[in-house]
């Protein structure tokens, strides 16, 4: 996959659809790979008319991956006492690798798409460089409000649970883990474990995945920001969702001035395929509406 120098650093990225179509950038969540967007919803999204570009962030999956330690729960611990953890790096700077590889790939404005950690980089792309961003949909993601979109006790264990030593532990975690934040009744296992067994082997990089969650605890609130956003804004967030709870996406819905709204019946911290009919159309329609 080729590699695009952005922000001091490689970022590994890959394209579908028609070069001459409306750019759509997928932006990944916490330690997913760009591997981890489901290839039938890619393909979904460039059938709608787009150049779907997806690409790994940093410290995940062929991009850069720092050498940087760092303490997640003393990051939590920090943030509890009302301090600002130091950090390798925060949102802004992973908003910048973004906004550098739509530079790399001569795309002036795109739309954009983030889930989760990455709907917290989209807003942030659009709040820091709003000239690179047509549309932002957020999806299953919040504002950093402490007191809004936090994890249910369970998923809060998922979130914080050292990370398992081998392939196969990974694999079956996994599974566990999509049990309690999935789309209940809508999860595909033997799918689940065929992509973790692909992220596994093509980047395995736990530490990697701290250091984003890092970011997101030391980059705080993005409210204040987000109510002088200027950008399109469609925010989507399912009704089952137990990690990124749905006041979450209520709220950045809430503080962005004319957001759209869509709360998914069912849908959890996933993008299971019964749901990809209404998302698609949902960021087709914002896209659309706002060329």
């Amino acid at each position: 996959m080729p590699l695009a120098a952005s922000n001091g650093i490689e970022i590994c990225y890959e394209e579908v659809g028609d070069p001459g179509d409306p750019p759509l950038l997928l932006v990944m969540g916490l330690g997913g790979q760009l591997i981890h967007w489901h290839p039938g919803l890619v393909e979904a999204l460039a059938g709608r008319g787009f150049r779907v570009v997806l690409f790994d962030n940093r410290d995940v999956g062929l991009s850069t991956h720092l050498d940087a330690p760092v303490d997640v729960m003393a990051a939590l611990a920090a943030v509890g006492g009302g301090d600002i953890p130091a950090v390798p790096y925060l949102l802004s700077d992973m908003a910048a690798d973004a906004a550098g590889l739509l530079g790399h790939l001569g795309i002036a404005r795109a739309h954009v798409v983030g889930v989760s950690l990455g709907g917290m980089v989209a807003q942030t792309l659009a709040i820091e460089h709003p000239d690179r961003v047509a549309t932002l949909t957020s999806i299953m993601s919040t504002t950093g409000d402490p007191d809004v979109g936090n994890p249910t006790w369970e998923a809060l264990q998922v979130l914080t649970a050292p990370p398992a030593a081998t392939r196969e532990g990974h694999i079956e975690a996994t599974v566990r883990n999509v049990h309690v934040y999935g789309s209940p009744g809508l999860i595909d296992d033997d799918h689940i474990r065929a992509q973790a067994a692909a992220a596994w082997d093509r980047s395995h990089d736990p530490a990697g995945a701290a250091r984003q969650l890092a970011a997101v605890l030391a980059s705080g609130s993005r409210s204040p920001a987000l109510t002088r956003l200027s950008v399109p804004t469609l925010v989507i967030h399912g009704t089952a969702d137990t990690l990124v709870q749905p006041d979450g996406g209520e709220r950045t819905a809430e503080v962005v001035p004319d957001a759209k709204l869509l709360m998914v019946e069912g849908m959890g911290h996933d993008l299971p395929e019964p749901m990809w009919p209404q998302v698609v159309d949902a960021i087709a329609g914002h896209a659309a509406a706002h060329p």
